[in-house]
């Protein structure tokens, strides 16, 4: 059970934060009817009055501004379809640091945009672009079909293991997706809200009260699927809590009913010395508490020691191309492992109550005579 519960915590949590990473844990644009969920299309300005409501949250640690435009990378006859997520100098990069692989995070310095782009690691291999490699990212205008193209160095490699992003999305200066939309310096597609607790991030989106026109949506509520399947693991928690829980009572009644059966003739020669049930009954759960006590300890150490084995030589190795992590992760709260001992040891006691009601049933005479 506590391996059981260290997995499906670890692994609900890496990828939750694989997504918050890149994405946040709130995103707030403007309303309109059919838009897409990741690349927008339409400009909106920034809103001071907005900006204010969501820094005036105290559960609101950061906001990040970001917008999207589709491109084609070009490098030595090798292209690849993208969409270019544009970020400013401001970007929280600590969340997204921990996954660049290569090279370094980009440089904001130029007055008029950043010629430096971030691949993911599935799209240089692609491509066959290295670090320091120039690329050609090529746009075409949705309206007339023109097209135009920029040359930018590849400052970095990522790669989060999220393959929906990894395929797709490279990160650039916002500047550019400006100067090619023709948008003003203040014009954006939308801003990423990061909250102290992402366990709370619905109460906090329901709780944030934006103008007309404006809305906010949770990360869960942008990709769905991805969420759906990760509340699956608790399900699959759940069927092996139930299980192992089963499979240990039902061997610990089965070792006290050997106890007592074992014990036939001296329950015979107690009970004809005048000892109640009461007080045998105790004489038995005594040594079932303590083999309880023993099987909890020795499975919390070997528990616990299987995780933190995992935690340090991620021994055990997964898919990471369905899996979204290259090996099991492991997360073990401490609290949680408290719990899972002392329930399982007094469920399981009171379960040992059971056979003990058959030294109720036991005669003196025939138990003395019993073979």
């Amino acid at each position: 059970m506590i391996i059981a519960l260290a997995f499906a915590t670890g692994f609900q949590n890496t990828i939750s934060k694989k997504v918050f990473s890149f994405w946040g844990h709130i995103r707030v644009q403007h309303f309109e009817l059919g838009k897409a969920a990741v690349a927008e299309e339409t400009p909106i300005s920034k809103n001071d009055t907005v900006e204010n409501i969501l820094r005036s949250n105290k559960n609101i640690v950061h906001i990040n501004t970001f917008a999207t435009k589709s491109a084609v990378l070009d490098k030595n006859k090798e292209i690849e379809g993208v969409l270019i997520k544009g970020i400013d100098a401001n970007y929280d990069s600590t969340q997204m640091k921990p996954f660049i692989s290569q090279g370094k995070w980009l440089n904001f310095n130029d007055s008029l945009y950043s010629k430096e782009i971030i691949l993911s690691s599935t799209i240089a291999k692609h491509i066959n672009a290295n670090i320091n490699d120039t690329i050609k990212a090529v746009f075409i205008n949705a309206a007339n079909g023109a097209s135009t193209y920029r040359k930018l160095r590849v400052s970095a490699i990522y790669k989060t293991g999220m393959e929906e992003n990894d395929k797709l999305f490279v990160i650039a200066d916002i500047r550019l997706i400006q100067r090619l939309n023709n948008w003003e310096s203040n014009q954006i597609g939308g801003y990423e809200v990061f909250v102290n607790d992402y366990h709370k991030m619905t109460a906090i989106n329901d709780s944030i009260n934006l103008p007309i026109v404006w809305q906010s949506k949770t990360i869960k509520e942008v990709y769905p699927s991805v969420f759906d399947w990760l509340a699956v693991q608790d399900t699959n928690r759940d069927i092996v809590f139930i299980i192992m829980s089963i499979v240990a009572i039902i061997n610990l009644i089965t070792c006290l009913l050997i106890l007592v059966l074992e014990r036939i003739k001296m329950i015979g020669i107690l009970k004809a010395l005048g000892t109640n049930n009461a007080t045998i009954q105790q004489i038995f759960l005594y040594y079932a508490g303590i083999i309880s006590f023993v099987g909890v300890g020795l499975g919390t150490f070997v528990g616990v020691g299987l995780c933190i084995l995992q935690q340090q030589t991620h021994l055990f190795k997964m898919n990471e191309e369905n899996y979204y992590v290259a090996y099991a992760p492991v997360e073990l709260i401490w609290w949680q492992v408290g719990i899972i001992c002392i329930v399982t040891f007094i469920i399981c006691f009171a379960a040992l109550i059971l056979p003990t009601l058959l030294i109720k049933k036991v005669e003196p005479v025939k138990a003395i005579a019993f073979q």
